[in-house]
């Protein structure tokens, strides 16, 4: 089994939905666009991921909305050194079609009580939903990884929750840990690296926001 040095995840640069929350009433979510300032972001980690990669191959998977195709492209990586997939499962979380926007941070609300894990946005996903998809897209990328001329790197261009997903299924973290943890920011990057032991870790932690939760008893 050919299994990559590095498996880097990005989650796409600043888009319109993040500085204005009303866009989502107007335009569908997979369709909102980068921002100029997200634009720059993204050729910034470009250029820290084209030094990282230098000539070696990347084995591409991006998430199909537009902010994250955009992001891809600004990397400007070059072309015969990378094969890109569309990767419909590393998709942003569904929140419904049309949102409103009070009743989305309504909803917000509750989800902040409930639990990001659990709680399931009307006519959209919850958190576990999105596991379980990140999950079925690791099996796949898995079997990729039984090709001898499987390239040495993996990059992923995703949203924040996926990222964390695929972190806490990789590495098992708990509902409790998953639940601490903030998004990483617009553009940001973090990457697993193959040790000598044959294990993979983290380049570095997501920030904490909390202490974990956990339903178990001590002592």
């Amino acid at each position: 089994m050919a299994r990559p040095r590095r498996i880097v995840l990005v989650r796409h640069g600043e888009s319109t939905g993040n500085v204005d929350d009303s866009v989502y009433e107007r335009e569908p979510d997979h369709a909102l666009a980068l921002t100029e300032r997200g634009l720059r972001q993204a050729e910034e980690t470009g250029k820290e991921l084209r030094e990282l990669f230098g000539r070696e191959r990347v084995s591409v998977y991006v998430s199909p909305y537009r902010r994250t195709h955009e992001t891809l492209r600004a990397f400007h990586l070059d072309p015969d050194l990378i094969r890109v997939r569309e990767e419909p499962r590393l998709r942003e979380q569904d929140w419904g079609n049309w949102q409103d926007r009070d009743d989305v941070r309504l909803q917000k609300a509750y989800r902040d009580a409930y639990g990001h894990f659990f709680f399931r946005f009307p006519q959209g996903e919850s958190g576990a939903d999105v596991y379980d998809r990140v999950g079925g897209f690791l099996e796949s990328l898995f079997r990729s990884f039984e090709a001898p001329d499987h390239p040495p790197n993996v990059l992923l261009v995703t949203h924040g929750l996926a990222m964390r997903l695929f972190c806490m299924r990789w590495f098992h973290w708990t509902v409790a840990e998953f639940e601490s943890l903030s998004n990483p920011g617009n553009a940001e990057v973090r990457m697993l690296v193959l040790g000598e032991d044959g294990k993979y870790t983290l380049d570095r932690p997501f920030e904490r926001w909390r202490k974990p939760l956990s339903y178990w008893v001590n002592g």
